[in-house]
């Protein structure tokens, strides 16, 4: 049985993608919970059940606590069955897996780096993180000028393990655009990635989206580019159900382009090169990607998640339809361990 609804608690920032995406499935669910500002106020709190210095921070009524969004969502789901967040169809299944973890590691680069790169970008969310941070303390106006400044010192060089460095900048602003205009004629004739209700895929997808929306520069682009898209990212404030999933058919003719331009070409080759550097001891990951050089570190979290994800898809392998969309789209190779 689900534990007391009203005992959850969800500590963050609204600056947080992995925040927002826990508490937009909140709001989905109709799950009751408290929102905890992760402010100066509640860092006592955090330090003492935190495993790592990261948010959201999600607390449970017997004092268990989880940090990394995709398991909590996972978990939420099966406490909270309805209203179901996952296509019955197994093909349809699996991409909304694949969206899910498109969405939380390659998504969160082509926000990132805007936030982070561009000086303006830089300049607005230090100001808006120190609000946050020190929201509740009576001395916040005097010390918030200050604080921006050091968050954005301290930030800006952390563009480097999400691959936001001069190499890749190139790579990753083509790949916003032309995922923003791929997304833009998907959504056209539908509310939500698979259809007329949300889906796993939508709440990765969409949390890295939305905060670059919140961003100055990507907030141009998209107000100037893509307004169906930014219908969506504010309609996933508050998700609900508006019909059911669309069979594969009709989402194929708009979907298959994502999968092919943006997950073949750029995600997953990124995925795989990470998986085979992690496994040689490799600190730095680098590959060809478009023509185009592509390099970061090395990262343990997503050679693991890269292992979850052809899981998954081993377990839905023989479902015909789903292979011959990857093979068709080039995704299919990825999905086995010497892909």
């Amino acid at each position: 049985m689900p534990q007391d609804r009203a005992a959850l608690r969800l500590m963050g920032l609204e600056l947080s993608p992995y925040t927002m995406k826990v508490q937009s499935f909140l709001r989905f669910k109709g799950i009751p919970y408290e929102w905890v500002s992760r402010n100066r106020l509640a860092e006592k709190e955090f330090q003492a059940h935190a495993k790592v210095q990261l948010i959201p921070l999600l607390f449970f009524p017997d004092g268990e606590t989880m940090q990394d969004s995709t398991p909590i969502l996972e978990r939420l789901d099966r406490d909270y069955p309805a209203p179901a967040m996952q296509p019955d169809d197994p093909a349809l299944w699996f991409l909304s897996c694949l969206f899910e973890e498109f969405g939380d590691e390659w998504c969160n680069k082509l926000m990132f780096f805007q936030r982070w790169f561009y000086a303006a970008d830089a300049r607005a969310t230090g100001r808006r993180l120190a609000a946050e941070r020190f929201s509740g303390e009576w001395w916040s106006a005097m010390a918030r000028p200050i604080a921006a400044q050091l968050l954005v010192r301290r930030m800006v060089p952390r563009l480097a393990y999400s691959g936001g460095n001069a190499t890749n900048v190139p790579q990753l602003k083509q790949s916003f655009e032309n995922l923003a205009a791929l997304l833009e004629t998907h959504l056209q004739t539908r509310p939500y990635l698979l259809g007329a209700r949300p889906c796993f895929g939508d709440f990765g997808l969409w949390c890295n989206l939305h905060q670059a929306w919140t961003d100055p520069t990507a907030n141009a682009y998209l107000e100037a580019h893509a307004p169906t898209l930014v219908a969506y990212l504010k309609r996933m404030l508050h998700p609900s159900v508006e019909g059911d999933f669309e069979p594969l058919d009709t989402l194929r003719p708009t979907l298959a382009p994502i999968l092919a331009q943006e997950m073949a070409t750029r995600f997953l080759p990124w995925m795989v090169a990470n998986h085979r550097a992690f496994a040689a001891g490799e600190k730095d990951t680098s590959l060809q990607m478009n023509g185009q050089l592509f390099q970061q570190k090395t990262f343990k979290y997503q050679a693991v998640t890269l292992d979850e994800l052809r899981r998954k898809f081993a377990s839905v392998a023989g479902n015909a339809t789903l292979t011959a969309l990857l093979a068709e789209t080039g995704c299919l190779a990825a999905m086995t361990a010497d892909g």
